[in-house]
């Protein structure tokens, strides 16, 4: 199966996109009806994850929570000025993995999947991998 390449464009430092939509997308371009897909961000300060979509407060908390843990004026010795974007990165992760079921992806009720942006607003890609189940 080929790598789908999501374009993802942010317009704040730090935010979080809701890319659910798109990775439903990429997946039902790859035909692909029981495995597993695999998303992947390339970049040293943006990450994924899944979390509640319902309320976007969630998505407020979560990067007011990071910043709160990890400020981004710290004395941090990485020079280029997001040092906090890079362990925000580490903490949250550049990969996730779901499953794939009947054609589409297996997430509960209220969750979504979220790109998120600590070092924008920039141009981003996440790579979504389609994997068909061997049995």
């Amino acid at each position: 199966m080929e790598i789908e390449r999501i374009k993802v464009s942010t317009r704040s430092r730090e935010e979080m996109v809701d890319v659910t939509a798109e990775v439903r997308r990429a997946v039902t371009k790859s035909g692909v009806k029981e495995g597993v897909a695999i998303l992947y961000i390339p970049h040293t300060t943006a990450a994924i994850t899944i979390n509640e979509g319902a309320d976007p407060d969630v998505c407020a908390d979560i990067v007011e929570g990071l910043a709160k843990i990890v400020p981004e004026r710290s004395g941090w010795r990485h020079c280029e000025g997001n040092a906090d974007s890079h362990v925000k990165t580490s903490l949250i992760s550049p990969s996730v993995s779901l499953i794939i079921e009947k054609g589409d992806i297996v997430l509960g009720t209220w969750q979504k999947i979220f790109f998120c942006e600590f070092d924008g607003p920039r141009s981003r890609t996440l790579l979504v991998k389609t994997v068909k189940d061997l049995q």
